[in-house]
């Protein structure tokens, strides 16, 4: 019996400043989905504009009423999002909350469950009570009273100084000593009026991509994140300056213990698709640092490099994706 094949609208771009990583996670998502199964298009989110990409370089305006498209005089339905958008307005539930009005299927977490993990400060606060270690930290909203001598109190020296919501360690400083704190401040504030300032944690840091795969909630291989700068930054996340080793070099109940640790995030705030959670094993223990809800997906990116150790193609991977939104 012929099956149609479904039409999958893989969203890349956004309005922020990772809109340029964004359109190569979309890329690697278009070129590795099973063309036997899928007609997929590639949809790019852009301030300035909503079009699909044709292979020969044309565009075609999305249509914002029903996110349908028109071509060659048919107008193309889609069955199902594969939602690639890192940062706004894919990542902090905007676009989720728009499909969901429509009825339209998306691979990403749920608007609600976007937006918390989007703000890092929020995320926090809701893993807490199920015994989720985390670092100090102290909360600065913009038009606040800075009063450094608290902060350092509080968390020490060195700290990170972190934009609450914003990805790709933009808006984010480590600062040693009290002279470069306001600086620090400044630059965060640049991205967000919210800041979050943590205490540095020593120790190895990991990275670990969930993703469900036959109905259970399954950890990939842990990627140990060892950064030629300070930490690891957008240079090093984008830019070569960092050594991703997957697996990890830590023993097997560490691996167990933070594989446990990221797959109880996952259930606990309910997400789904494909996550990655960072830690960093700070006297032994994984302390929680934060959950991306649309994960890097290029070549370079953490999440192929598990899914590879793991045994797991792309094509594979993406297509578990699209099936577990297409079956509910």
């Amino acid at each position: 019996m012929y099956m149609s094949k479904k039409n999958i609208a893989i969203v890349m771009g956004g309005y922020s400043s990772e809109a340029q990583i964004s359109l190569k996670s979309g890329r690697t998502v278009f070129e590795n989905l099973d063309r036997t199964i899928y007609a997929p298009y590639a949809i790019e989110v852009l301030q300035e504009g909503w079009n699909c990409v044709l292979e020969n370089g044309s565009k075609i305006p999305v249509n914002k009423a029903d996110f349908t498209l028109k071509m060659d005089e048919k107008t193309i339905v889609f069955d199902a999002v594969f939602n690639t958008i890192h940062g706004t307005p894919g990542e902090n539930g905007l676009f989720q909350a728009y499909l969901e009005l429509l009825n339209i299927p998306q691979t990403a977490s749920d608007f609600y469950q976007a937006a918390l993990t989007f703000n890092k400060r929020d995320c926090i606060s809701a893993l807490k009570p199920y015994g989720i270690k985390t670092a100090t930290n102290y909360y600065l909203n913009q038009g606040d009273f800075i009063d450094e001598k608290a902060i350092i109190d509080r968390v020490g020296l060195p700290c990170f100084v972190k934009a609450n919501k914003a990805g790709s360690s933009f808006g984010i400083s480590k600062v040693y000593t009290a002279e470069e704190m306001p600086a620090a401040i400044q630059k965060s504030f640049d991205e967000d009026n919210e800041i979050i300032i943590e205490s540095f944690l020593k120790g190895t840091e990991v990275s670990v991509g969930v993703v469900i795969l036959n109905g259970k909630t399954t950890a990939l291989p842990v990627t140990e994140i060892v950064s030629e700068n300070d930490f690891f930054d957008y240079d090093a996340k984008y830019e070569g300056k960092s050594q991703e080793i997957t697996p990890a070099r830590i023993s097997d109940a560490q691996t167990k213990a933070v594989q446990k640790q990221a797959e109880t995030v996952f259930n606990v705030l309910k997400l789904k698709g494909i996550t990655r959670a960072e830690f960093i094993f700070h006297d032994g223990e994984p302390h929680f640092l934060e959950v991306n809800t649309t994960p890097g997906l290029t070549p370079a990116s953490i999440i192929p490099q598990q899914a590879k150790v793991a045994g797991i193609s792309l094509q594979e991977l993406f297509g578990a994706m699209i099936t577990n939104v297409l079956q509910h």
